[in-house]
């Protein structure tokens, strides 16, 4: 069956390469939608032209040709492209996406790439794909793939790789997925140190007919959370491991920034929320830690990763973050605090155990948690069956109450 591509290019730069990529995506037996985002006159006219990308981007085309000003008309079309994407998508204009750039280019096609949902085929070919790329895919399930010699020119070697781009975009709108036995979904977060209580969280629910998707609490795994229940796919969250709220507050490297905690109220969906790991800050290794964190009580959690106990003040702030965020939420909402400890290594006699920086935390829930949110607080640690049970066991019945 023919499918649609949607590719976004800068024809007035690099349009024998696209033109290329064009015709082989369409021997093939698809349709290509050409989108420009160049600035300057193509080198072929496109199917949605640089024209419509500006004006939806809030400037005028003329202006950014007059103003010669290439890092100002990259942010226009990067806004243009985020905008008329997604549109062109819910309109059904379209299977897949593809894209070839530097820099500038790449920062401008995956701005339209990210705003599509989890699923639709993204490929973008880029000259920086070997390095840092976690601004380009962000959370989404962007393919990069490395383009080895610049995108200026055909030859032999960039011949080959386009093609394989244009096979990899045709091969991803083809794919038929197999059928299989779709349950509700489940999200929950997990750390290292939080894995017993939400292993046991995720075998009671999957024997209760759910799929249990776990995110690694890693910054990176709470926003990709977050943007699965914005999207819609998710029926309940087990948000065990708010740890990532430390590295936001505190400066570490694993934060998922200042909206995490949000989109499961927004959307009220039901949720039990707990204090997982809110004991540690994460830094690489030892020598990446700043010089004023040098003093505190550092914990060497392997060669790459260095994890710093919060204090009793930074558990005052997260406790009053934490309560701020689920009071946003309008239902279906259980806060559980583990009284005995919140990681694996927030315990008797182990290197993170400090009862003072618990209560602070506990006592600052107390004072601002709203009367929206039901809390249940525990006479256990956070990684006894007994707490895995009571959590999974409310979850279920929250949403019972949704049927």
């Amino acid at each position: 069956m023919s499918k649609t591509i949607l590719l976004i290019g800068t024809l007035d730069t690099k349009g024998i390469e696209f033109a290329y990529v064009r015709d082989l995506i369409a021997a093939r037996g698809h349709r290509v939608l050409v989108m420009d985002a160049g600035i300057f006159e193509p080198t072929f006219q496109p199917d949605i032209r640089a024209e419509e990308i500006a004006a939806a981007g809030g400037s005028d085309l003329t202006a950014l040709r007059d103003a010669n000003d290439r890092g100002g008309a990259v942010a226009v079309m990067t806004r243009g492209v985020a905008q008329l994407v997604p549109q062109l998508y819910a309109e059904g204009k379209f299977d897949g996406v593809l894209s070839l750039g530097g820099s500038g280019g790449t920062a401008i096609a995956t701005a339209g790439m990210r705003a599509l949902p989890v699923g639709i085929p993204k490929i973008m070919v880029s000259t920086v794909a070997s390095g840092d790329i976690a601004p380009y895919v962000d959370v989404k399930d962007i393919t990069m793939m490395y383009s080895v010699v610049d995108i200026a020119g055909l030859n032999k070697l960039s011949r080959q790789i386009l093609a394989n781009a244009a096979g990899m975009i045709s091969g991803a709108v083809e794919q038929i997925v197999p059928a299989g036995e779709d349950k509700p979904l489940i999200t929950a977060t997990m750390f290292g140190a939080t894995t017993p209580c939400v292993t046991q969280v995720r075998e009671r629910l999957e024997s209760a007919g759910y799929e249990v998707l776990v995110f690694h609490a890693t910054g990176s795994g709470g926003r990709a959370m977050e943007a699965l229940i914005d999207g819609g796919f998710i029926t309940g969250v087990a948000d065990i491991t708010t740890t990532e709220w430390c590295d936001e507050l505190v400066g570490g490297v694993l934060s998922a920034g200042p909206h995490r905690l949000e989109a499961a109220g927004r959307n009220k969906i039901p949720q039990v929320v707990s204090v997982g790991a809110l004991d540690m800050v994460n830094f690489w290794a030892y020598d990446t830690v700043p010089e004023k964190f040098k003093q505190r009580n550092l914990y060497k959690h392997n060669d790459n990763i260095t994890l710093m106990r919060t204090t009793p003040k930074e558990n005052a702030q997260l406790g009053r973050i934490i309560a701020e965020k689920l009071n946003m939420a309008q239902e279906r909402t259980v806060l559980f605090i583990p009284l005995k400890g919140v990681s694996a290594i927030d315990d008797v006699g182990k290197p993170f155990y400090s009862p003072e920086a618990d209560v602070a935390l506990f006592d600052a829930i107390r004072q601002n948690i709203g009367a929206n949110v039901e809390v249940v607080e525990l006479d256990l640690h956070i990684n006894d069956p007994a707490f895995s049970d009571a959590m999974a066991d409310r979850l279920l019945a929250l949403i019972s109450q949704e049927r």
